[in-house]
């Protein structure tokens, strides 16, 4: 999973499985990496260990306490090489599709997580090419029962 952050104090997290393109997008109200740390282990603690074996972060001084990771979930992390945006085009690709329902202008911090959670739907309910037209909460879904 790849995660990239929107510019402002508040921001959009946003989170991409890369072979199933499944994407998770959250409200993050706190740019200190601690408090980041502690949302996504949230997040991904339900998950199985398999599905949560790595993170790649970009380059935000918000990833500067990844090895929380570790600790908290046993998720190795890691930061994307300087200038090689080809390692994260997945989560560049979701950005762009979330943008859809996101605009530049929208007032973040006014989301509710309800609104978060429809836009997380919508993206994972569009059929992809190259899934061969599956959805990504299909490919997702297959993949995880796989992984059992």
């Amino acid at each position: 999973m790849i995660f990239q952050k929107d510019l402002g104090s508040t921001n959009v997290a946003s989170l991409v499985e890369r072979k199933t393109r499944y994407a998770v997008l959250f409200r993050n109200n706190d740019r200190s990496s601690n408090m980041l740390m502690s949302r996504l282990i949230n997040l991904l603690l339900s998950l199985s260990v398999t599905a949560r074996r790595s993170i790649t972060f970009d380059r935000g001084f918000e990833f500067a306490s990844l090895k929380e990771l570790k600790k908290g979930m046993g998720t190795e992390a890691w930061f994307c090489d300087l200038s090689a945006p080809w390692q994260k085009g997945s989560v560049e690709n979701i950005n762009k599709r979330a943008r859809r329902y996101l605009p530049r202008d929208t007032p973040v911090a006014a989301l509710s997580d309800r609104s978060m959670t429809s836009i997380c739907a919508r993206l994972n309910a569009a059929p992809r090419k190259c899934l061969g037209y599956r959805t990504p909460a299909e490919a997702f879904r297959d993949e995880l029962r796989r992984l059992r």
